[in-house]
């Protein structure tokens, strides 16, 4: 891999005050455009790495490289979606889908004069997604998951080259869980932006994902990486076949594996 997209080199991070690593020895690359997936039990890091990924945390040791410059700060060009979908109550669904380029630079100078052109990027995400005709509706009049696709449509409504995904499923039903496991896979072979997903889901990390990341108990380090064998992208029906199954066995007895050590 010559020009990695996200490239973490040896990295090391320990909170302030902390007698110990967060994660450590943190050594991933990944290539333009691929959507990766970090699995591994409760307090591993998962969620230090999403902050390392974004700026808002930087490494004690090593270099966070990410679209060939070094982070040293919070990035602009990543959307950030998670479990609770934290749309603000007193803006509708469109509003709450363009309220990043309200308060972002540099789209923030030139709302007032863009906003025709960036309220119809804003339905066209909303449509993609399923919520053609709820632009107008406040957050308390969609279900979990229609909430949850118009967060993911505020992640991504800055065009952003990264998105990071900080399990956006987990509080939904199985169903709604799987139709946005549809959804996402869509815009991301569309688009094609890096996605970088956490998750205690193994069916979703090997449903969306082209590589599959475990990492240790705290500190957290990573164990393994598995490259999904499976087509790319998925159709639903995969899930259902004996490869899929398989690939989901292996990853349990990796996290068992991590959990008895």
């Amino acid at each position: 891999m010559s020009e990695p997209f996200v490239d973490f080199r040896h990295v090391y991070l320990a909170y302030d005050g902390a007698a110990e690593f967060a994660v450590e020895d943190i050594d991933l690359q990944t290539r333009a455009g691929e959507f990766i997936a970090i699995v591994g039990p409760s307090g591993c890091g998962k969620s230090t790495f999403m902050k390392l990924a974004t700026g808002l945390k930087q490494p004690n040791r090593g270099s966070v490289v990410i679209d060939g410059q070094t982070v040293t700060g919070p990035l602009k060009f990543v959307g950030m979606a998670f479990q609770a979908p934290t749309l603000l109550p007193w803006r509708t669904t469109l509003d709450n889908v363009l309220l990043p380029l309200e308060i972002v630079e540099p789209y923030r100078r030139d709302f007032k004069q863009k906003k025709a052109e960036y309220t119809e990027r804003a339905l066209s995400l909303l449509k993609t997604v399923g919520l053609d005709g709820y632009a107008d509706k406040f957050p308390w009049q969609l279900s979990g998951g229609m909430q949850q696709r118009a967060s993911i449509c505020r992640a991504l409504i800055h065009e952003p080259k990264m998105l990071l995904l900080d399990e956006p499923f987990g509080a939904l039903d199985a169903f709604t869980r799987e139709e946005l496991w549809c959804v996402l896979r869509d815009l991301w072979a569309e688009r094609r932006f890096n996605v970088i997903l956490v998750t205690h889901d193994l069916r979703e990390a090997a449903f969306l994902a082209d590589t599959i990341y475990v990492m240790s108990k705290r500190p957290g380090r990573i164990v393994v990486r598995r490259e999904n064998p499976l087509p790319r992208p998925c159709p639903l029906e995969t899930t259902y076949t004996d490869g899929f199954n398989a690939l989901v066995h292996e990853l349990r007895e990796h996290i068992g594996h991590v959990r008895n050590t």
